[in-house]
């Protein structure tokens, strides 16, 4: 490790978040006797500069970025969520957590300022998805697709074309939002409420009109979260599922099995969209660009929510009403993203849901 960060934790913060904003990364991967890590457009480089570090170095870093509070958590569960601000550098989402015994640190650039759906090169359908003032929005795909920058952008838009109240509940609160046309109340974990599903119960009663849940994590989350949508609020969250199909089979399989032919009711009443995303390279290497799935709740999708044996016809009905209702599929925006020049037919294949109907649908129509 250099020298001059050898008796100063933070100001070897200052230094490598400086370094990873600079290159564009999107993540630092700190661990006792290794290099530190970043991830750039999906890739992993070792940051030899720095040195590797030992574990007293680490420790001595990780209890500068803690609160009394973040202490306390991480003391009892062996890891903690936390939000970190590095002046003229940027904020962070922050996990510290134990592996062999030791601490490690893994941070996640958010920008201070919100980026756009422009920006994002994200459907314009979102837009409007965004304005719906009640039912049930969810945001799905793998950790690091961009789900938490994609809500942050729906928030926006929101707040700035919409007079509403609106609460959000994070674990950590990553980007922030400052009042425009909508009033917003940023809440989170550990801080200012003591769990997802307490908070959403709570919200009820703060006269909300958009309610925002970081995570459907539990039974008693996701019930709350239909139970508001119900009573006429937008709720918007998160799950870790690939599509739609089976983002709707995850959420009723929560419930117990009696329970659940009721829920699927309940969730085909208040379902507005479900968009999943995956980040694919581009062509030039520089950047991802996200490959979008985008469910639009029509009759006949509330249909095949509610039926069991019709849910496996999620995805076609996705594909037909694209023209009509803005809807498409994975393979609808890959071939989009392919025909525009901005990915590769290798890479479109790789992260497509049916490669070979992908690679008829690029030779049938090239």
């Amino acid at each position: 490790m250099e020298e001059n960060f050898s008796d100063n934790p933070l100001s070897f913060i200052e230094g490598i978040t400086a370094k990873a904003v600079a290159l564009e990364a999107s993540d630092i991967h700190i661990k006792a006797n290794s290099y530190p890590i970043f991830r750039i457009h999906g890739e992993i480089y070792h940051q030899q500069e720095f040195g590797k570090l030992n574990r007293d170095f680490i420790e001595k870093a990780a209890l500068k970025m803690m609160e009394e509070y973040q202490l306390k958590i991480f003391h009892e569960n062996r890891d903690v969520d936390l939000s970190y601000s590095v002046s003229r550098v940027g904020r962070f989402r922050v996990n510290i957590f134990f592996q062999r015994n030791s601490i490690s640190i893994a941070m996640r650039h958010i920008p201070f300022e919100i980026p756009s759906f422009g920006s994002l090169n994200l459907p314009s359908i979102i837009q409007s998805i965004a304005l719906k003032e009640r039912g049930l929005i969810l945001v799905t795909g793998i950790t690091g697709s961009g789900k938490t920058t994609t809500l942050a952008s729906m928030l926006d838009y929101i707040n700035k074309n919409r007079a509403a109240h609106i609460v959000t509940i994070e674990d950590p609160i990553e980007y922030l939002h400052r009042d425009n046309k909508s009033i917003i109340n940023q809440r989170e974990l550990g801080m200012d409420v003591y769990s997802f599903s307490h908070g959403l119960r709570e919200s009820l009663r703060q006269d909300p009109d958009v309610i925002f849940v970081g995570e459907m994590r539990d039974l008693d989350t996701v019930q709350t979260a239909i139970t508001a949508a119900e009573t006429g609020h937008l709720v918007m969250s998160t799950l870790h599922t690939l599509d739609a199909q089976e983002t709707v089979n995850r959420i009723i399989s929560v419930f117990p099995l009696g329970q659940q032919k009721q829920v699927r009711l309940q969730l085909a009443s208040v379902m507005a969209a479900i968009i999943s995303q995956r980040l694919v390279i581009k062509s030039d290497r520089k950047g991802r660009i996200p490959a979008v799935e985008i469910m639009i709740a029509t009759e006949t999708i509330k249909d095949c929510i509610a039926n069991e044996d019709k849910t496996v016809m999620i995805r076609e009905f996705i594909k037909k009403g694209n023209i009509q209702y803005g809807m498409q599929t994975f393979d609808q925006s890959l071939y989009a993203h392919y025909k525009a020049g901005l990915i590769s037919y290798e890479d479109a294949l790789a992260e497509s849901t049916t490669p070979n109907d992908l690679a008829l649908l690029i030779s049938g129509i090239t």
